[in-house]
C-alpha cells in the first residue's frame, strides 16, 4: 500500500502499510540524500521533507515498532443511511454488524412542503443514528476493555451523532485513529477498513532541489 493524494497546505499525504515503512523511508533517503530526523519528522539533503503522522500516539518504543504493534481496533463508520461497526483484531474483523436506514435528500421545494420534508427528513436522520448506535453498543461496548483504540470514518457529522450517544461514553474516550474517508458502509467496505486504519500517513514534501554533491 503506497497510494498517495494532495495534502491540504501542500505537499502530499502517502499511505504505506506498517511492514514497508522502514523500507520507504530508506528509499526516501536514497532519493532525496541523507536524512535528519527530529521526532518523527524526516529532512533530507535537498530539503526534501517526510512527516511521519504517529498511529495511536503516543510514541511507545521506537517507530518502527509502534507502527508494527498489534492492535485491537473498534470500527464505527457511519453515514446517513448506513452504518457498519466491527472489531479487528490486526487486518482480520472477527465480529460486525452491519446495516441501513432509508434518509431522504434534500428537497428544492419551499413553503409548507419543505418544512414538512425537512420535519421528515430529520426525524429519518435520528432513526438512522439511533440504530447505529444500538449496534455500537451491542457489537463495540463489550469489547471496549480490550481495545487500543477506536477508528472512524463515513461522515464526521454522523460519526460525531453517534458517539454522543451517552451509553458510547468509554468508546468516544478511547485513542481515536485517522478518521478514513469511505464509501456507503458494507461488509466489503468494513473488511478494509481495518488495513486502511494500520496504514502509517506519511506526508511528503519537496525539496528546493537536488542535495548538494
Amino acid at each position: 500500500m503506497a497510494a498517495s493524494r494532495p495534502a491540504a497546505g501542500g505537499g502530499r499525504w502517502v499511505d504505506v502499510a506498517p511492514e514497508r515503512l522502514e523500507r520507504w523511508l530508506a528509499g526516501f533517503a536514497e532519493r532525496h540524500g541523507a536524512c535528519a530526523r527530529s521526532g518523527t519528522t524526516y529532512t533530507a539533503a535537498d530539503g526534501a521533507v517526510a512527516e511521519v503522522e504517529l498511529p495511536f500516539p503516543p510514541l511507545q518504543g521506537d517507530l518502527l515498532t509502534h507502527c508494527l504493534r498489534p492492535r485491537r481496533l473498534g470500527l464505527l463508520l457511519v453515514r446517513l443511511g448506513g452504518y457498519a461497526v466491527g472489531v479487528a483484531d490486526g487486518e482480520r474483523v472477527v465480529v460486525s454488524k452491519v446495516g441501513s436506514r432509508q434518509v431522504h435528500g434534500r428537497s428544492a421545494a419551499g413553503g409548507w412542503s419543505q418544512q414538512r420534508f425537512a420535519r421528515r427528513r430529520e426525524g429519518q436522520v435520528r432513526v438512522a443514528l439511533d440504530a447505529a448506535a444500538h449496534h455500537a453498543v451491542e457489537v463495540l461496548l463489550p469489547h471496549a476493555p480490550s481495545l487500543a483504540g477506536l477508528v472512524t470514518g463515513g461522515e464526521r457529522t454522523a460519526v460525531a451523532g453517534v458517539l454522543a450517544d451517552r451509553r458510547l461514553a468509554a468508546l468516544a474516550a478511547l485513542p481515536r485513529g485517522r478518521f478514513l474517508d469511505v464509501p456507503d458502509p458494507r461488509s466489503a467496505v468494513l473488511r478494509t477498513a481495518p488495513a486502511l486504519a494500520r496504514a502509517v500517513r506519511i506526508r511528503v514534501l519537496d525539496g528546493p532541489g537536488p542535495p548538494p554533491s
